[in-house]
């Protein structure tokens, strides 16, 4: 027996037009909807005083120095948002990512100046060691390893292949087949300086650790991890508890993919690998069924909400955590998503404002009840 079967009359007695006629109704019957509540707007601070650099790649959003970045959380949380999430440039870098953990970094500056001016702001610590490390990637590398760069490791190895260099000092005018053969070569070689050189997961733990206990210390009130190193989880939460900020939560970049996304990112935080890619250990964008695994393990070493990212790419994996797990659910729309937008508005091809907020209403469709976007002001004013 059917339980509705009014759900099976057809045309013309069911018109589902009759609900879009106007606003209102569009309104009364709506299923899913944005509220600046479910904001968190992304900050990068730098050193310096006065300074608001826009970054080239996303269009209005800066590099901020502490007190431009003051000023910018108080404007944000006057648009009813709860949240911001701190990236820092440090003024050096080196191999320990020293910048990360230290009392006076960059974000832990930035975190007591916040606290005192807008105490009520939710502030998210990034815990991720790229932005710190002088070759750019998310851990440590491992002892004896590091090049200064992948060009002078490269330069290096083809000096002891004096053949090859030779050759490809001729390939203006060599035939396109002998070109091919030099180049062919010259990648293979390359490559095989790159494979020498391997992020030590474990010794990365502790230094993502001491960040976490640093960063809560000054005044963060989320840990949001991004590294995507196995067991990250599980250190942070036992380093935060042993300096007994056990009621600390952990945001974790559950399932961050090794993404064409973030290339506006890499320019703001000055964060591009110097050497090799991340996808040794961000995801690989064809799995979901690992980002299951991955969210996980990571909600069994302790977390307390976890993270897709990017958002509209991983709108799929977004609905399928959603249906899975029952922790809050985060995503990131991310720095090549909002390039997007705005260049193609620039250029009159969409309709600014309209797509940003439909882009917005289908990640919170798909499940996720907190967003990380760089239109977060933009939206709030829409939504006010």
């Amino acid at each position: 027996m059917l339980r509705n079967p009014w759900c099976l009359m057809s045309f013309p007695v069911t018109r589902l037009r009759r609900l879009r006629r106007t606003d209102q109704l569009r309104n009364l019957v709506r299923e899913t909807r944005l509220t600046p509540d479910a904001f968190v707007y992304p900050m990068f601070v730098c050193p310096g005083e006065g300074v608001r650099k826009e970054i080239r790649s996303m269009p209005g959003v800066c590099n901020l120095s502490v007190d431009e970045a003051v000023k910018e959380a108080q404007e944000v949380r006057s648009l009813g948002i709860p949240s911001v999430i701190l990236f820092g440039l440090p003024d050096k870098k080196d191999e320990v990512a020293a910048g990360a953990w230290a009392d006076d970094g960059i974000v832990q500056q930035a975190a007591r100046a916040m606290k005192r001016e807008v105490p009520d702001l939710i502030l998210m610590g990034d815990v991720c060691l790229c932005e710190y490390m002088s070759h750019g990637h998310c851990g440590v590398v491992k002892p004896g390893s590091t090049p200064q760069s992948l060009g002078a490791a490269a330069r290096d190895a083809l000096s002891a292949r004096q053949g090859v260099v030779a050759r490809s000092r001729g390939l203006a005018v060599r035939s396109r087949e002998e070109k091919e053969k030099v180049i062919d070569e010259l990648a293979s070689i390359v490559a095989s300086v790159v494979s020498k050189f391997e992020i030590d997961n474990d010794a990365s733990l502790e230094l993502l650790a001491r960040t976490s206990v640093s960063l809560t210390r000054a005044g963060i009130d989320i840990i949001a991890p991004s590294d995507m190193m196995d067991g990250r989880v599980a250190a942070i939460r036992a380093a935060l508890d042993e300096a007994s900020f056990i009621n600390t939560p952990i945001l974790s970049y559950a399932a961050k993919f090794a993404s064409g996304f973030y290339g506006p990112f890499r320019e703001a935080a000055d964060s591009a690998p110097q050497f090799g890619d991340r996808r040794s250990y961000q995801m690989d964008g064809a799995n979901l069924r690992e980002a299951m695994r991955e969210i996980e393990l990571d909600i069994e070493e302790g977390a307390d909400m976890i993270m897709v990212k990017p958002a509209m790419p991983y709108l799929d994996v977004i609905a399928a955590a959603r249906d899975r797990f029952d922790v809050p659910l985060a995503a990131y729309q991310v720095s090549g998503e909002y390039a997007m937008i705005e260049a193609a508005a620039s250029n009159g091809w969409i309709e600014r404002d309209r797509v940003m907020m439909e882009a917005l209403l289908s990640i919170r469709r798909a499940g996720a009840s907190i967003i990380l976007t760089y239109h977060a002001k933009d939206a709030a004013r829409l939504l006010a």
